[in-house]
């Protein structure tokens, strides 16, 4: 058979074998490691690829940040702790996710928190001032002047709050929690790490905590969540400052639905998702999943 005919009826019988899916398990390769995670947990060191990996395993930090985003980059800065006391996000965590946006091209990130501690102190002593403007950041404390009411259409506790500016005229927004303990939440990570963009006095939601939460997190919508377990604090929160109640993990969480990285990390202190209030709210509102059976989890190891 001369090449030509040959060639043009290969190409017919593996055209007609795809068609019947003879041929499915090769012509779905690609499609197959496609499939992304619902959350990437990531162990290991150093910090940086750990948190590049979390990310890359969800599809790589182009699919959050575009050219031009503003980007508004909230870790937990409420407390005048050091790294090493689990009381704030990881510098390091931070630092890593700054790069990535700027190496996406992002015009602009912005880090910052309503501090509990003075935030001069607390911005120092956590390490996140100066790890993330060497990154790149735009590192700013709270203008009480710069807040605007919110309407909360579907919310149970809350129907509207004032909420930190920047925050609603991002472009791209990332929640960068720690997991640890709380006197008053049993636990904080993703949903509870946007009180510190509320206005006014937080402390008026503690008795209805759990639907705030939830309330808050039906119109604050990160782009991605990675929930910091470098370090964890398993006592004392959400302050802490004994060494003896932190616990050094070396593992990032990483996905979309802020539900599932929490309901994830009450397992990190031997719990499941329903130990907390706002979790198994989230869930029964439709914002997330709970169930960990139900979930696409990809682990990676360092």
């Amino acid at each position: 058979m001369e090449r030509r005919a040959f060639l043009r009826n290969s190409a017919g019988t593996l055209g007609a074998l795809a068609a019947l899916d003879i041929f499915s398990p090769l012509f779905d390769l690609n499609a197959a490691q496609a499939v992304r995670p619902d959350l990437a947990v990531v162990h290991g060191t150093p910090v940086e690829k750990i948190v590049q990996a979390a990310v890359d395993a969800l599809g790589g930090i182009n699919r959050f940040i575009s050219k031009g985003d503003v980007v508004v980059i909230k870790p937990n800065i409420g407390w005048d702790r050091t790294p090493e006391q689990a009381a704030n996000t990881n510098p390091e965590v931070v630092a890593t996710l700054v790069k990535m946006c700027l190496e996406a091209n992002a015009k602009k990130v912005k880090v910052f928190d309503r501090t509990c501690d003075d935030p001069r102190r607390c911005y120092v002593q956590s390490g996140i001032e100066a790890a993330a403007k060497a990154a790149g950041a735009e590192v700013s404390h709270i203008d009480d002047r710069r807040f605007r009411d919110v309407s909360i259409p579907n919310g149970s506790a809350i129907k509207s709050w004032p909420i930190y500016i920047d925050v609603l005229e991002a472009d791209k927004l990332i929640n960068v929690p720690i997991a640890k303990h709380h006197g008053l939440g049993k636990l904080t990570m993703s949903l509870k790490n946007w009180m510190g963009v509320m206005g006014e006095q937080r402390g008026r939601v503690h008795q209805k905590l759990d639907t705030t939460l939830v309330d808050l997190a039906t119109v604050i919508k990160p782009c991605l969540t990675v929930l910091d377990a470098v370090r964890i604090l398993t006592a004392r929160g959400p302050k802490g400052g004994n060494l003896d109640d932190v616990k050094r993990l070396d593992t990032v969480i990483a996905g979309i639905d802020q539900v599932a990285i929490d309901s994830y990390g009450t397992t990190l202190f031997g719990y499941t998702g329903e130990y907390l209030g706002c979790v198994k709210e989230g869930a029964s509102r439709g914002l997330g999943k709970m169930d960990l059976a139900k979930l696409n989890i990809r682990k990676i190891e360092i």
